[in-house]
């Protein structure tokens, strides 16, 4: 029996890990990724979990009992199993608030949905505790008794940390996983139970598994959210994707649905957001700057692929390496948002950075749109990664990047933009009219500001250039900002990216204007 008891330990672990994990993703699909949202998980769930280590040792201290331990076990299970049929309608709901950014209804259903994991974590916290009471048949052995429980215990976290992420979500869906290990779990507990008590005092928990399977059989295949114009959804290890239409519009959005990641129409390129406006990045430096100049193009987080079918269009079928770490984007890109037709552009399924450091190219621009909203990759935003960048440039290459800000904070772009003049002569800001986000470009050669205007009036006399990039030119011209403040050099040793959007977020969501995001 110990050595089951030690099983049960083991499994017992790499569920809590896994629904620590499966939870994330089951919040995260509507409220994002944000430092924030995974402090609260962490923490109330380390919560959850001292409470069950402490009930865990006085229970077993009560009834030293090993079917004790495994009702516990299969409640523990149980409630885990019913969590994502429970927290789905009140996530719906969350999402359409969260559309709608009606704070108090997000905030409630966010603590909600955290709360419902109580139960589930409370229980399986006292299985520890319990396990080492029901294999302490020697004080003497104590210690070794306790520390086995806790390396098996550990050892089964771990598993539980990549199977969830790496395996399952990616492959059957969170509320699927979330039922895998209640079943799994579930499974444990009974068999335990009829060991130690006898296959009669299994059979009431048997109705546990029907009850599962009947909420399975009714919740499951139904669309994680209820968006209008959804046209395809799914989970993939890095995100939540959401395809919509909107009109004669393609719009890709990834988890919390705050911001449109690409956006695609077969007729139409200009879409009026960051996309274009990385292509006017060149024509900062001296006139006359030729379009025929641009000979090859970096992506820096390609998503479904916006920016190189406009680079395609303006520039012509140069090659463009596009970076983007989610493979499942790619796939969709090439789905739904005409990828496949752009020949010239060879996609990368991998890390910006590295893919970036590791190509055998220079480029005439490096476009960095890599958000997971709300943060940019802190490594790349660092004096390190752009060192890099400036690296694989031409020696009139541009820089350029989307950053995003608040409408009297700009704190995120002046650290940014203080960083990148490190590196490059000559910075420029403008702020994209009608959003929260701004472009800075970074020239390799010292340049002037009057040059971009001087190369839209030459451009405007060829009468060669695509419309969508005199548009665009026209646009960042308008709305070029005056300069940045001087602030903090963001290092690979210190950047304080995170910090710095979390109170921005809090701020703003405490005392900020709501209305004007939407």
């Amino acid at each position: 029996m110990k050595k089951y008891i030690y099983f049960t330990v083991f499994v017992s672990g790499m569920t809590t890990l896994a629904a620590e994990l499966s939870a994330s993703r089951l919040i995260g699909n509507v409220f994002g990724t944000s430092n924030l949202v995974w402090a609260a998980i962490i923490g109330l769930m380390l919560f959850y979990l001292t409470i069950g280590y402490t009930l865990g040792g006085k229970q077993a201290d009560k009834a030293p009992y090993a079917q004790g331990m495994y009702k516990v076990l299969a409640w523990g299970a149980f409630t885990l199993g019913i969590v994502p049929f429970i927290a789905n309608p009140v996530l719906r709901a969350a999402a359409t608030a969260f559309d709608g950014l009606q704070v108090g209804v997000m905030v409630g259903a966010f603590v909600a949905v955290l709360v419902l994991f109580s139960v589930p974590i409370t229980l399986l916290g006292m299985i520890s505790p319990y396990a080492i009471r029901l294999s302490m048949d020697d004080a003497e052995q104590a210690g070794k008794i306790s520390g086995n429980i806790y390396a098996i215990s550990t050892l089964g976290s771990f598993v539980g940390t990549y199977l969830p992420v790496l395996i399952l979500i990616p492959t059957i869906g969170t509320t699927k996983t979330f039922l895998f290990f209640s079943l799994f779990l579930l499974f444990i507990a009974i068999v335990g139970i009829a060991k130690s008590a006898g296959k009669t005092a299994m059979l009431p928990y048997l109705l546990m598994v029907v009850a599962i399977a009947v909420l399975a059989f009714f919740g499951i295949g139904r669309n994680i959210k209820k968006t209008d114009g959804q046209i395809y959804e799914t989970e993939s290890a890095y995100n939540y994707i959401e395809v919509l239409q909107r009109g004669s519009e393609t719009h890709l959005r990834l988890n919390d649905g705050q911001g449109v990641h690409s956006v695609y129409d077969p007729d139409n390129l200009d879409y009026n957001g960051p996309w274009e406006q990385f292509l006017v990045g060149p024509f900062f430096n001296a006139p006359p700057y030729s379009v025929s100049n641009v000979q090859r193009i970096a992506i820096v987080g390609l998503a479904a692929g916006t920016s190189a079918r406009q680079a395609t269009a303006i520039y012509g079928e140069i090659p463009i390496d596009g970076f983007e770490i989610d493979p499942k984007i790619i796939e969709i890109g090439e789905e739904y948002f005409g990828m496949d037709e752009l020949d010239n552009l060879n996609a990368y399924a991998e890390d910006g950075r590295w893919g970036l450091e590791h190509s055998p190219h220079h480029y005439d621009i490096i476009a960095v749109d890599a958000y997971r909203p709300p943060y940019i990759p802190w490594h790349l935003t660092t004096v390190e990664f752009f060192e890099i960048a400036a690296s694989h440039l031409t020696p009139i290459g541009v820089l350029t990047i989307n950053v995003g800000r608040l409408p009297n904070d700009r704190r995120l772009i002046n650290g940014l933009a203080t960083t990148i003049a490190q590196i490059f002569p000559s910075v420029y800001v403008m702020d994209i009219p009608d959003t929260l986000n701004s472009i800075i470009y970074a020239t390799k050669a010292p340049t002037d500001q009057g040059f971009l205007a001087a190369n839209f009036v030459s451009l405007y006399e060829s009468g060669t250039a695509h419309p969508l990039l005199m548009d665009a030119i026209q646009t960042a011209w308008e709305y070029q900002q005056p300069g940045y403040e001087t602030t903090t050099v963001f290092t690979d040793d210190l950047a304080p990216i995170e910090w710095i959007t979390n109170d921005m977020i809090l701020g703003f969501m405490l005392g900020g204007d709501v209305s004007s995001l939407q």
